[in-house]
């Protein structure tokens, strides 16, 4: 029975400082290296995203580059049905809000080690993806599912490259109907909101057909006071307007017509003073 003990013994899974599981990753049955994964369950609560559950997201360190979401996928499925998996440069929140662009439209991934998260159909393979033992690799490329590297996989992402006219007008003519239905949405749910909680110019508020049963809220006297108020203020403003215009050209004509006054009876003074000889002009 001992024998049986220490076998048992040396197939338990491999926890470090922080709550990671070590799984231990190789590339082919007839590869000597092996490369560590780092995984833990995925518990923020800051972040509360149907597409990360916290009780079936598993996060995972140091994803090789030879490593895809289709190839992590494969890999991860022996633990339970895979519902998604997502690779990042660096850990973040899930990108849930706007839409989903095609890879078309993305920029080029950058090559390098990634963090994932697998979100998985069930708990339970969560746990069992964290209860794997250490010395128990996980292969990333067999007979079944054979994985390119180096010159082969530059050729076959060069030929992926190449997208077909027709499956590209496809892409654009689905993107932009998605992006006309939120354009309308959005503008519905803004007009439902102007209706419901703003005035107009006139003071009055629009009155939208509710739900069956639903009674018309009636104007208070309040509201029609400030009504008329509002009313009051522009119309004083538009007279005040006016005359203020209308004084300031009347001044100037009557300050012109009395210089002209002053002129002519200082000419008749004058005119008279002459007459009598009168006039001392010094």
């Amino acid at each position: 029975m001992a024998p049986s003990k220490k076998k048992h013994a040396t197939r338990k899974a491999c926890v470090i400082p922080g709550g990671f599981t070590v799984l231990s990753l190789q590339f082919s049955l007839d590869s000597a290296a092996r490369h560590s994964l780092y995984v833990k369950e995925h518990r923020v609560r800051a972040e509360k995203s149907s597409y990360r559950p916290l009780d079936r997201t598993l996060f995972v360190l140091n994803i090789p580059p030879y490593c895809s979401e289709s190839v992590v996928k494969d890999l991860f499925s022996q633990f339970g049905s895979v519902a998604s998996v997502e690779l990042r440069d660096h850990p973040g929140s899930s990108p849930e809000s706007g839409p989903k662009l095609s890879k078309v439209f993305r920029p080029a991934d950058k090559q390098g080690f990634k963090v994932g998260y697998i979100v998985f159909e069930s708990s339970s393979s969560l746990a069992a993806a964290k209860s794997h033992p250490h010395d128990d690799p996980l292969v990333v490329s067999t007979e079944q599912r054979p994985v390119k590297t180096g010159v082969q996989k530059w050729i076959q992402q060069y030929t992926k490259s190449f997208i077909h006219p027709d499956k590209l007008q496809l892409t654009v003519d689905s993107f932009m109907q998605d992006h006309d239905k939120r354009k309308e949405e959005e503008a519905e749910r803004q007009r439902q909101e102007v209706e419901k909680q703003q005035e107009d110019e006139e003071g009055w508020v629009k009155v939208t057909r509710g739900h069956k049963g639903a009674k018309a809220r009636p104007h208070s006297e309040a509201a029609n006071k400030r009504t008329l108020q509002r009313e009051m203020r522009k119309k004083r403003r538009k007279e005040l307007m006016n005359f203020y215009t209308w004084q300031h050209r009347n001044t100037q004509k009557e300050h012109i017509a009395e210089l002209r006054k002053k002129f002519e009876e200082d000419k008749q003074r004058i005119a008279l003073m002459r007459a009598q000889r009168k006039f001392k002009p010094y």
